[in-house]
C-alpha cells in the first residue's frame, strides 16, 4: 500500500536560528539550527527546554529557511529521530539544495538524508545503549558526566564512526574539564588503542553565541 504523505506536516518547532557550530568536526561551520521538541531520553543536565515548543508546517519552516544565508542545517532537538514526517522535511531541505547534519542520541538509525550524523550516546542511559544502538556515524560525542571511560569503549566498538570526543559535563555554569581531559588522556594510553579521542567543548557558549 502506498503512503498518503501530508501536503503540509506540523513539526515540533522549539526554535529555527542560523549561527556557527560551536562543537566537534564542524566547529565554526555556518549552519542553520532547527531544534525539533521533545526527546526519548531526560538527562538531568540538558541544557534544552525540549519540551517547550510550537507547532509550525512545512511551508513555514521552508520560508523561514530563506531569510538566511548559510546553506548548512543541523537538525537537532531534543531528538529529532522520533519526530513524525521527519523524512518529508529531511526531503524537502534536500531538494533545495542544503547540506545536512543531525545530532542525535544514537539510540535510533539516522535517516539516509543525513550527510553527516553526530551522534552523542549518553552514559547515563548505558542500560538502553546495550540494547539498541546506531551502528555508524560521522562522529561521536560522549558527555563526560562522571567516569565514562567503560562506556566510551563499549561505544567505540558499536559505533563506527571517523571521529571520536569526549566533551565536558556543564552543572552550575561550571564544566570539568579536568575529569573529560583526564579520561581522554586513559583512553589514549590503552595499549592498541582502537580510536583517537578529542576533545570537544561547546565553544559557542565561550563566544557567547547560541
Amino acid at each position: 500500500m502506498t503512503e498518503i504523505r501530508p501536503e503540509n506536516p506540523q513539526y515540533r518547532i522549539v526554535e529555527i536560528f542560523e549561527s556557527l557550530q560551536g562543537e566537534g568536526r564542524n566547529t565554526g561551520m555556518p549552519a542553520v539550527f532547527i531544534r525539533l521538541g521533545k526527546c526519548n531520553l531526560a538527562c538531568s543536565w540538558c541544557d534544552t527546554d525540549y519540551l517547550t515548543f510550537d507547532m509550525m508546517g512545512l511551508a513555514d519552516i521552508m520560508g523561514r529557511l530563506k531569510k538566511y544565508a548559510a546553506r548548512n542545517i543541523i537538525i537537532t532537538g531534543g531528538e529529532p529521530t522520533i519526530q513524525p514526517h521527519l523524512e518529508i522535511l529531511l526531503d524537502a531541505l534536500k531538494n533545495q539544495g542544503y547540506f545536512l547534519c543531525m545530532e542525535t542520541n544514537g539510540l535510533n538509525p539516522a535517516p539516509p538524508q543525513i550527510d553527516f550524523v553526530s551522534a552523542s550516546p549518553k552514559a547515563c542511559y548505558a542500560a538502553k545503549y546495550e540494547k539498541q544502538c546506531i551502528q555508524t556515524a560521522s562522529e561521536v560525542r560522549i558527555v563526560a558526566d562522571g567516569d565514562v571511560l567503560d562506556f566510551a569503549e563499549k561505544m567505540e566498538r558499536k559505533i563506527r564512526a571517523e571521529h571520536y570526543y569526549l566533551s565536558p559535563c556543564e552543572t552550575g555554569g561550571e564544566m570539568n574539564i579536568y575529569d573529560t581531559i583526564r579520561q581522554i588522556g586513559v583512553l589514549n594510553g590503552r595499549p592498541n588503542k582502537p580510536v583517537h579521542w578529542q576533545l570537544s567543548v561547546q565553544t559557542h557558549k565561550w563566544a557567547g553565541i547560541e
